[in-house]
């Protein structure tokens, strides 16, 4: 017998994986790139294979070995992509994820193999992201600009594009791309005209991203089959922007940093879920405040509610709350909001509001200036929280400072069917994850105090 130098236990690994069905090893391969997933045909001769029939191709640029020029990781990085669409067999292909720093001249190169995942290979999935690194993209040069008529050819259900242009059919209100689910736009260009015509052209569309895009002034979201709508501009518009919303299966709405100057929310009656932020300015809060009331207003079925605690505007402001404003529905609050006698008169307001609160969670907002001075008459009046309903408080960020505390103390004594209180302990400078501080009523309404492993 001739001698070996393989090392035994690696031996031992390899003729383990080996033994295993080809379906698992391949379940195995969906969880690497692709970069690594070609890396292990050199295993042996069984695994060759099988990287070509893995559901998903992920061609990730960070993960290939950097030159000491871009261009040349980039063309290897693009020879790499071509070789394996060429090498890949015709299975169906379940994702195809792609991160590129992107030059125009490989514009036609990208084209194809767009079309070889859309067409070809049958892609669901289509994530495309053409920015990688600020310091390393040159803002100068053209984005790449996606042909979005290539997916008529498919069956994409979920696209996402990431700093590209978007170049649409001519004629895309007269089309159906009834595959598609699923839209994300992350750093694209968008015209409001561009976002009807999409809409209307993807009547299946349950779910829209739209993340800070340059192009919108006047949005108009109208969709019979929209379930979930993100919107996040994270940018000072130079225009006045308008919203109107208008999608009767609306389950989901999450607007963030955007300063509508206009906000309309028609048949909104299956909106369950509400999540609002922006900026925290003072002489800017009270219009884009006012439009979430307003927006509230229209969405009577509301259960989960995630808001900032500016509800201290309206008790110094000439308009207060309309007097049938009461969100009878709302089971879960999520509140951004500090313990400063501001934020309780504030908290205390929208609590109020909410006869039928379940479930409170408070998390530390982040303030870019310091809140307003309150008048005298508010300074030094006792503030009441009104929960007949509030079975449930978590605290975020817990560090057992004073106002934290007194505040824990008067949710204690105020809170008439109040089970349990959940203090998430403040994890700055900790290595291991601290354990929460729970805090439950007993039979006798006695409070007791106990510790459990961190559940999150």
């Amino acid at each position: 017998m001739e001698p070996t130098n393989e090392n035994p236990t690696t031996a031992i690994t390899n003729r383990n994986l080996n033994d295993l069905p080809d379906e698992i090893l391949i379940h195995i391969l969906t969880f690497l790139p692709t970069l690594n997933s070609v890396e292990t045909s050199l295993i042996s001769q069984k695994w060759r294979p099988l990287w070509s029939r893995v559901p998903s191709l992920d061609f990730n640029y960070q993960l290939f070995p950097p030159h000491e020029h871009p261009s040349h990781t980039s063309q290897f990085y693009v020879e790499f992509v071509d070789r394996a669409l060429i090498s890949r067999l015709n299975y169906p292909l379940h994702t195809f994820r792609l991160s590129f720093l992107y030059d125009e001249h490989y514009r036609s190169t990208v084209d194809s193999w767009v079309r070889s995942a859309v067409a070809r290979l049958r892609a669901r999935k289509l994530f495309l992201d053409f920015f990688i690194e600020t310091d390393v993209h040159d803002e100068e040069k053209p984005p790449y600009d996606f042909p979005f008529y290539v997916l008529r050819d498919g069956c994409v259900e979920k696209l996402s594009l990431t700093s590209c242009y978007l170049t649409l059919p001519a004629k895309l209100s007269t089309m159906q791309f009834r595959s598609i689910r699923f839209i994300c736009f992350n750093h694209v260009y968008l015209e409001d005209q561009a976002v009807k015509d999409l809409l209307s052209a993807c009547p299946n569309l349950e779910v829209l991203e739209i993340n800070s895009c340059l192009g919108p002034h006047h949005l108009e979201i109208c969709s019979t089959s929209l379930k979930r709508l993100i919107l996040e501009f994270g940018y000072i518009p130079k225009k006045k922007q308008t919203l109107l919303v208008d999608c009767p299966k609306l389950c989901s709405i999450s607007i963030d940093s955007c300063e509508f100057e206009e906000c309309v929310l028609k048949n909104a009656s299956s909106l369950v879920e509400f999540h609002v932020d922006f900026p925290h300015r003072i002489d800017r809060s009270y219009r884009p405040w006012s439009n979430v009331v307003r927006l509230l207003e229209q969405a009577p079925n509301v259960k989960h509610l995630n808001v900032q605690n500016w509800w201290f505007k309206f008790l110094t402001s000439k308009n207060t709350f309309p007097e049938s404003f009461i969100l009878h529905n709302l089971k879960l609050l999520v509140l951004r909001t500090g313990f400063t006698q501001y934020d309780l008169v504030g908290m205390a307001a929208l609590l109020k509001l909410c006869p039928n609160l379940e479930t409170l969670i408070l998390e530390y907002p982040f303030k870019m200036e310091k809140d307003e001075s309150l008048p005298e008459e508010l300074l030094k009046k006792p503030v009441h929280f009104s929960m007949p309903s509030l079975k449930q408080v978590k605290m975020k960020a817990y560090n057992g400072r004073k106002k934290q505390g007194s505040f824990v103390k008067t949710l204690m004594k105020q809170g008439v069917v109040l089970e349990k209180i959940v203090l998430l302990l403040d994890q700055v400078g900790q290595n291991e994850p601290l354990p929460p501080i729970i805090l439950n009523r007993n039979v006798s309404q006695a409070w007791e105090i106990v510790t459990e492993p961190n559940s999150g």
